[in-house]
């Protein structure tokens, strides 16, 4: 059921990996529900081969009051030997929410290295971006 026209694992079972990766990540960080509220620029590097065992880490990126930047990257490799190779990419905004489904705050998160302080820059730049994105999409929407 997972295997395209092409026989290779289909993007569809790839972006559901991904975002159950991304909800893992962001329930532990916030320790609460969280929501799917923005899924952007998945990018799929290379196929995911059938066979190959999968990689799928997560990691907070930023966060907001309540919201928490996630990136998510997926590495395939032949199960035999080698390295994985980067296959998918992408950033995931999670918000937490209680039972009632109103927002609640998170924990902040800081930047120690300076890989974390580039993947910061680089969550606040895809916030710049979404924005001219979002006001295009508004005046399509019905």
């Amino acid at each position: 059921m997972d295997v395209n026209f092409g026989g290779k694992v289909h993007g569809g079972a790839v972006m559901k990996w991904i975002d159950q990766a991304g909800y893992a990540c962001a329930v532990g960080w916030s320790g609460s529900y969280c929501v799917t509220v923005y899924v952007g620029g998945i990018r799929f590097l290379k196929p995911v081969l059938i066979g190959h065992m999968v990689e799928v880490k997560a990691r907070v990126i930023h966060t907001g009051r309540t919201s928490m930047h996630i990136a998510v990257d997926v590495r395939a490799g032949d199960p035999r030997g080698g390295e994985r190779t980067h296959t998918t990419h992408c950033v995931i905004i999670f918000v937490a929410v209680n039972d009632k489904g109103e927002t609640v705050p998170v924990p902040s998160w800081t930047p120690e290295t300076e890989e974390d302080r580039s993947q910061e820059q680089y969550a606040k730049r895809l916030m710049e971006l979404r924005k001219s994105i979002d006001d295009e999409m508004r005046q399509h929407l019905g």
